[in-house]
């Protein structure tokens, strides 16, 4: 019958640890692919430069690389850098990866917004600082939680990499890849019903606050 013995179980320190781990990385991670894929959103909608299509081609590559080859890759850098089977690099690693997204979320956002507003900041003497954090931070609040939470659900989900670039601490994702070379329970379906919870989540806030402030933009034009 129904039961909630396994989730109890779920309390082994093996597990708890890989739970951490997955949740320092995918926080870690987001704090940095967030702010970074922001700002080069804005970059890209705000100029117009020499290599732009070039510029978005390389942001935007990450996720086309079929991810055993930046799976194969990794490490080799890693090495170099003297943080091989470490948690800063599979940190690195999911930043790599996150902040596309990130720059996908802001990108249209930003797309969305009048840039007057900016040069009007300007010409009453603002710095372009002051009209970044004035005007546009506060009209693309939502977007920048939602590139937030978005690099935090695809770091929590990522397996391969975390898999070719981590060490003794592991990931949850990971761990149950291990588990699965074990014998199998019904302890891996209550991991991944709990890991599957966390993703829904993160992926259902994102889209509630992308969908929630272009459905007020759209209210707003229509009064106009």
């Amino acid at each position: 019958g129904f039961s909630l013995d396994w989730f109890r179980s779920l309390q082994d320190p093996a597990i708890l640890a890989a739970f951490q781990n997955s949740l320092i990385v995918a926080l870690v991670s987001a704090c940095i692919a967030a702010p970074i894929g922001c700002a080069a959103a804005y970059f890209v909608n705000r100029w117009e430069f020499r290599g732009k299509n070039l510029y978005l081609g390389l942001a935007l590559s990450p996720p086309c690389i079929p991810l055993i080859v930046l799976a194969l890759t990794f490490p080799i850098y890693f090495r170099e850098l003297g943080i091989s089977k470490t948690l800063g690099a599979v940190i690195v690693a999911h930043v790599v990866l996150s902040c596309p997204f990130a720059f996908g979320v802001m990108r249209l956002r930003l797309a969305a917004l009048d840039p007057d507003l900016e040069k009007a900041a300007w010409n009453l003497g603002a710095s372009e600082w002051m009209a970044i954090r004035t005007i546009i931070l506060p009209q693309a609040m939502s977007a920048s939680i939602a590139a937030f939470l978005l690099s935090m659900s695809v770091s929590w989900d990522e397996f391969t990499i975390s898999w070719f670039v981590s060490g003794l601490d592991i990931t949850l994702p990971v761990y149950l890849w291990n588990s699965f070379q074990g014998q199998i329970s019904a302890q891996i379906n209550a991991i991944g019903s709990v890991a599957f919870l966390v993703s829904i989540l993160l992926v259902v806030t994102t889209e509630l606050l992308i969908f929630s402030r272009r459905h007020r933009s759209i209210e707003r034009a229509e009064v106009r």
